[in-house]
């Protein structure tokens, strides 16, 4: 699977990728405050670090020796946590809050610094990534949806019982569904059922 697209696990069991676009949107499938608490996978600093192994950054270049201290685990959360008032702020087209937008741009002082690997002259990221380097990433990314080129393009999936958040890449800016083989599909069929029934 391509680094970014999770696969994600519905009520009824149904397996399915989502690709939120994002990485900060990303980092808010790991869990969340309050009803979001049941879906926690970043239990200890060793799940999370597992997990940006896996995560977006990766397309740049692996994530191969990443170490998030116990501190660092909680000021990542505390930054998801606000990532879930920001987000659907920018969902529906409203202004994030002062005291949220300051989170974001405290939060921006280290990230990942790239290298080129002198025996395979790729890009590679400087080891160790820290927590504190993982936590200005995904700030930086943050801030990037408030107010950079990519401003205006954070959507809400169109299903009436999916709260899913995604960066639009779509060329026309008019992605509606989390995921094709999830909420699109489903509304395709409610759509042919609908045609049928009418003729």
């Amino acid at each position: 699977m391509t680094p970014g697209t999770r696969l994600l696990v519905n009520a009824q069991g149904e397996r399915y990728r989502f690709d939120p676009g994002s990485l900060s949107l990303e980092l808010m499938l790991t869990g969340g405050p309050g009803p979001y608490e049941r879906y926690e996978i970043a239990h200890t600093p060793s799940d999370l670090a597992d997990w940006f192994t896996g995560s977006r950054l990766g397309l740049t270049a692996p994530l191969t020796d990443v170490r998030i201290r116990p501190a660092e685990l909680t000021a990542l959360k505390e930054l998801r946590d606000t990532l879930y008032r920001v987000a659907p702020a920018l969902a529906r087209g409203e202004a994030p809050s002062d005291d949220d937008l300051a989170k974001l741009n405290s939060a921006t002082e280290a990230t990942p610094r790239p290298l080129v690997d002198p025996k395979t002259r790729k890009l590679a990221w400087a080891p160790p990534v820290t927590g504190k380097q993982l936590l200005g990433a995904v700030a930086r990314d943050a801030i990037g949806l408030v107010a950079g080129e990519r401003s205006g393009r954070v959507r809400e999936c169109s299903a009436d019982d999916c709260h899913l958040l995604f960066f639009d890449t779509s060329r026309s800016g008019n992605r509606r569904w989390c995921s094709m083989e999830r909420c699109g599909n489903r509304a395709k069929i409610r759509a042919y059922r609908a045609r049928t029934e009418t003729a």
